[in-house]
């Protein structure tokens, strides 16, 4: 197990859904393993695998302090009352947006031993697993942000030393990932336009 570098940005593995965990071995043990201690070093409150170049349906979590946990294969339950509060990503360093989400969730899924879990949170728990499920289908951000959005986050990761602006504009870095929920709020997600160097 060890600590592996964190995708930011650009890196096309963010855009991309990813796969449904079907073998419940000794790599999705060490996956977990890794993901939680890559997290933990961030520090981060959440971390999904994609965000470590592994195109899996993983992320770990830890919003209460030595109480790690992870989920696999996660399917959401939302409740109808909402909230809204400032959001940041470890692969959008050194940002955070406000980002609307539903105030609480019922998360379903598997452990690292293919044994069924349930999650049932609320405020930041909720926030987490909802942002961290967000990474497995390719999602960066769920905001109101749209253009300004990625102009910001664009601008930012540009400084970031690990990557490199490739010429494109603003409008082929963004792609709507679903339907507007509503006229004023957009889920997008970032098209991969930066390099990645490790």
């Amino acid at each position: 197990m060890s600590i592996k570098d964190i995708r930011v940005f650009g890196d096309p593995v963010l855009t991309k859904k990813a796969d449904e965990v079907k073998d419940f071995d000794k790599q999705i043990r060490n996956l977990v393993k890794d993901l939680t201690e890559t997290m933990l070093e961030a520090p981060g409150v959440g971390l999904a695998a994609p965000q470590i170049g592994v195109s899996l349906r993983v992320f770990t979590y830890c919003v209460e302090e030595d109480k790690p946990g992870h989920l696999i294969n996660p399917v959401l339950s939302l409740t109808n009352n909402s909230q809204e509060g400032d959001e940041g990503c470890l692969s959008v360093p050194g940002l955070a947006f406000n980002t609307k989400r539903s105030y609480g969730v019922i998360a379903t899924g598997k452990n690292m031993y293919g044994e069924d879990i349930v999650i049932e949170g609320s405020e930041l728990l909720a926030r987490c697993i909802q942002h961290e499920t967000d990474h497995l289908d390719g999602i960066i951000f769920n905001t109101q942000g749209g253009f300004d959005l990625v102009s910001k986050i664009y601008s930012s990761v540009a400084s970031h030393p690990n990557v490199a602006i490739l010429p494109v504009t603003i409008e082929e870095v963004i792609k709507p990932q679903l339907p507007p929920k509503t006229n004023n709020e957009l889920r997008v997600a970032i098209l991969g336009n930066l390099n990645h160097h490790k």
